[in-house]
């Protein structure tokens, strides 16, 4: 079967958890392909509510086998943390694997991720202070460690030793900051390197295997397409790209093999993080929406920061439907919407006096205004419908206009948290 990718439309937080962990169950491998724990999926199953931050959304069917990709940003004290807590709670252990070409967030990246924010003060760019940034800075300039590095002392001594010798100079001369030690780090990763042990692998062969066998995979990503260093609202972005694209880099599968994408987005917009965001709402407004999204509010699963709340923005969600090669569409959060009598849709941006549907680059998106038309509302609980027919009238023609401005068959529609709260449209 090919593989399934399940990716954000928009700045992340869309709900891309929900629908990898509804569709988890009949799939052979979960795999996370970019990013790390710096963002989180928040999922609510049998088990309670869960925030999963660096492990796949697949780690609650035992079935399952979730794979942490080469692509991701691993960050070993966190995951560890996850796995503890699942087990905390009565999630069996998950049959988890970790690429061996991974490559590790180590305690400096985080440690200068924190200072550089502090350094930058007002031109700062929202980064949940993960240390993502500068690993990423680490790897394109080859300092970055990899996970079988750990099982190599004199190699792990030697790549650690020369890349703090230029941090040590930064944080002596620019951060006025004590110095790394070499030895500190060595026993730090010396403790995690056994616990990892079972479950490293060459995951990329793994997959390819799963695909020559045609077994189903999902890929899912981090963040949303608007979040992309590349073709997003830059330099408000994320440092690894969030596109479906480059699961095939991140998880080591032929670009081929990745024939549906579905890409998630909200019935309305939120984003966590810096940057231009065209209907974004403020005071009263925002704060009604922010209170009644998801199971518990509008806020960050990795940070806690209250999102920013605005109106659909069908600008943004065509172009981060068309960046991911969105097959189709899973329309998250749609129940949250049952409070308004009517409902604003931005359907073009205003940008110095003229009309655009095109999504501009980000010099000219901080001066757009959004251009809204409104739909009326359906004023009821929706969240215990299963069938779309079943829906309020005007709830299927809010679906349908969305639809039509993003261009994509919207195939699944989330009425509430839970696993179970799905609608699709066959």
């Amino acid at each position: 079967m090919p593989i399934t990718a399940i990716v954000g439309a928009n700045w992340g937080d869309e709900g891309k958890g929900k629908i990898t962990d509804a569709l988890a169950g009949n799939a052979r491998y979960v795999v996370r392909y970019q990013g790390g724990s710096n963002a989180g999926h928040t999922i609510i199953n049998a088990y309670g509510k869960f925030a999963l931050h660096l492990l796949p959304s697949g780690v609650f069917y035992p079935e399952t086998t979730n794979i942490i990709g080469t692509g991701v940003a691993l960050n070993l004290s966190d995951l560890f943390q996850e796995l503890d807590g699942l087990k905390t709670r009565g999630v069996p252990e998950p049959n988890l694997r970790i690429s061996d070409r991974a490559q590790l967030v180590l305690p400096y990246h985080k440690l200068f991720d924190e200072l550089e924010e502090e350094r930058l003060g007002d031109g700062k760019f929202g980064s949940t202070r993960s240390g993502i940034a500068p690993f990423y800075a680490d790897k394109a300039a080859k300092l970055g460690i990899q996970v079988a590095d750990l099982y190599e002392e004199e190699r792990l001594r030697t790549r650690l030793k020369a890349s703090l010798a230029a941090k040590n100079v930064l944080l002596e001369h620019l951060y006025k900051k004590p110095l790394l030690d070499l030895e500190d780090l060595i026993v730090g990763l010396q403790v995690y390197a056994e616990r990892l042990r079972p479950f490293v692998c060459n995951t990329s062969q793994l997959l390819r295997d799963a695909v020559n066998k045609k077994e189903q995979i999902l890929v899912e990503g981090q963040l949303g397409a608007l979040r992309d260093p590349d073709h997003g609202i830059y330099p408000y972005s994320t440092s690894s790209s969030t596109l479906a694209g480059y699961a095939s880099v991140g998880a080591g599968v032929p670009p081929h093999a990745i024939q549906r994408i579905i890409a998630v987005t909200k019935a309305y917009s939120s984003s966590v993080g810096e940057g231009p965001f065209v209907t974004e709402l403020e005071g009263a407004d925002a704060e009604k929406l922010r209170k009644l999204g998801g199971d518990a509010g509008e806020y960050g699963a990795t940070t806690g920061r209250p999102r920013r709340m605005g109106w659909f923005d069908a600008v943004a969600t065509a172009y981060g439907c068309s960046l991911q090669g969105a097959t189709e569409v899973a329309l998250t959060n749609l129940d949250v919407l049952g409070y308004l009598e009517a409902i604003p849709i931005c359907t073009a941006y205003e940008i110095d006096g003229k009309q655009i549907t095109l999504f501009p680059v980000t010099p000219q998106l901080v001066n757009a205004k959004p251009i809204l038309e409104t739909m009326p509302g359906w004023m009821e609980d929706i969240s215990s419908i299963r069938e779309f027919t079943a829906l309020p009238p005007n709830a299927q023609q809010y679906v349908r206009y969305l639809e039509q401005l993003i261009g994509i068959p919207i195939r699944w529609i989330s009425v509430g948290p839970r696993r179970e709260q799905l609608i699709e449209r066959v």
